[in-house]
This record gives C-alpha cells, structure tokens and sequence, in this order.
C-alpha cells in the first residue's frame, strides 16, 4: 500500500477516535429518580416531559445527555437506585422524592462523590447545601391557595372528608397543613374523616362510600389530588348525592388534569389547584450554566400555579391549563 495512503488513514482513525472520545466526555451522565409514572396524570406529564429533554429517544435531548431512570412510590426503593447512580458516578443526580425525610446520606453521600444533586417537582428535609437547586411547586401555597377558596364559600358549617395523598410527601404535607389549621381555627369546620389513599382513585372510593354508608353528614370533599377527587365522586353518584355547582357536596382537587377540568367546567366540580408539571427545561439550563461555570442566581425556583373555580372556568383555561 501507498506510505502516503497509510499515513492519512492512520491520521484518519485517530481523528475519528478522538472526536468519539471528545463526544463521550462532552456527554453529562444524569440519574433522575421519579415516581410511579402510573401515580396520576400529573405524574405521566412529568416523567414525558423529562423524557423528552433527558432520554435518550427525546426530541430534545439532542445527544447531550446519557440518562438513567427508575421509578417507585417507596423512599427505600428510590433510595437504593440513587445509590446505585452514586456508585454509577453520574454527573447529576435529579430527585423527585417519594417522602421528604431519610435522604440526607444520599446526598452527602452525592457531596462526597462531587456529584450535583437537583431536586425537582418536592423539596426535600434537608441541608440546602446538599442540593445545588430544587425546581418544584409551593405545595403549601397550592393548600393555602385552595382553603383561602374555601372559606369564600362561606358555608355555615364545613363537614370535610379530607382525602390524602401519600403521607409524608411533600404534596400531601403542604396540600393539608392549610386545612389543618383552618380546623383548628374554626369550630364550623370539621373533619368527617381524614385519611391517605395514595393517590389512588379506588381507595378514596372506599373512603367515600364508607363514610356514606355511616350515615355520617359532609358536604365537601377535599381529594389532594384529581384521581382521588375522581374516586369520591364515583362514590357519590352510586348513592345518588349530588355534587359540584349548585350540589349538597363541594368537590375539590389538585392536578388540573385537563378530564378534571371539564369537570369543572361542567359544573360536576367546584375548585382544581394547578400543579404544573413541567420542569425539564428549567432544570436543563441550570444545567448548562452549571456546565459553563456560571451561578445559579435562585436556589429554589417555584412553578407559578393557580387555582380554578367552576363558576369562573373557560374553555381556554381547559385548553391551556390542562395536561
């Protein structure tokens, strides 16, 4: 073979294996730990908008990221992968947290490694100075938000079947300690029942239909999220109680699933608190800016949301509030 011919092939392949090692460094190696997919549709809308900027058939992933994911409603479970990530060595972890305690030897642990760990869609309990951001929602303002609405109904007398999410997370933490100390300011506000159903329309429908079946009186249904409100509903109208505007039982829920709001929309609801799953971008560019050795100017960055009264819905709120 020509020398000169073997000599620009040589030079060939090792710019070929250059460039190859060039991209590989030049990829961030991420672990995202979510919930369930399964959980809600607000879940669903989560996990498709971070596989869309993260995985590796997202259209706006680009080759950027090399990213692993693992899904659980347990913290044990959740736990024990983002270990595995650590032991992976990935670049960032990214932690959407089924309970807000037990993660402080994760991310000390992340520290150690100089691994950066992004929280997102729940704040965790622990030192900030163990995550580098958290993109979430103020899940005590949407309570704040949702009891202030209720007050405005100005009932006589509030009997709440008040229907929670999993206990400990961050949703069911901050949707229910502003209705906790409504209660305990108001003696016209009552619990009927309290009591966890996991996010879970079938459970909450046992809840409902137990309380129905005690002959015990209520006239609101405070469901944490959309699925749950979804269930005490069906519990209602197997009894033939009637609900939403101009009904014996208010119904309220959190998502703003776009079935939930044309729920509202029809008049089969009263109130929907937003919760806005779409994180993936923001977290995207702390990224790129973490990668460009630039500050990240606010440490925690809330999601703006609001909240939906049936009286007052439009389509366009459907249309472009739902997910």
């Amino acid at each position: 073979m020509n020398k000169k011919l073997v000599v620009l092939l040589a030079a060939g392949m090792a710019l070929s294996a250059c460039t190859a090692a060039s991209a590989e460094e030049d990829t961030i190696k991420v672990g995202i730990i979510n919930n369930d997919p399964n959980e809600s549709g607000y879940r669903t809308a989560n996990v498709a908008d971070f596989e869309r900027v993260f995985g590796a058939e997202g259209e706006d992933n680009g080759g950027r990221y090399e990213t692993s994911f693992f899904y659980s409603l347990t913290n044990e479970e959740q736990i024990q992968a983002a270990e595995g990530f650590i032991t992976d060595e990935v670049d960032y972890l990214l932690i959407s947290a089924a309970d807000t305690t037990g993660w402080d030897d994760v991310l000390e642990s992340a520290a150690n490694q100089g691994i950066t760990v992004i929280l997102f869609d729940r704040m965790l309990d622990a030192d900030e100075e163990l995550y580098a951001a958290a993109v979430v929602s103020d899940m005590a303002e949407e309570g704040v938000t949702a009891v202030s609405w209720m007050e405005e109904q100005g009932l006589d007398e509030y009997n709440i079947i008040h229907i929670q999410g999993t206990l400990g997370s961050d949703a069911q933490i901050g949707r229910t300690t502003a209705l906790d100390e409504a209660v305990e300011a108001n003696d016209s506000w009552n619990y009927v029942v309290q009591q966890g159903a996991d996010w879970n329309a079938e459970t909450a429908q046992q809840i409902v239909q137990s309380v129905i079946d005690s002959g015990e009186s209520f006239n609101v249904i405070y469901a944490e999220n959309d699925d749950m409100a979804k269930g005490a509903v069906a519990a209602l109208d197997a009894s033939g109680i009637s609900h939403g505007v101009d009904g014996d039982v208010i119904i309220m829920g959190f998502d703003c699933n776009s079935w939930a709001l044309e729920e509202l929309l029809a008049g089969n609801w009263n109130y929907d608190g937003q919760c806005n799953p779409f994180q993936a971008d923001t977290i995207d560019e702390i990224i790129q800016k973490l990668e460009a050795g630039e500050e990240i100017e606010e440490k925690v960055i809330y999601s703006v949301e609001v909240g939906f009264d049936a009286t007052t819905i439009t389509q366009e709120d459907v249309d472009n509030y739902g997910i």
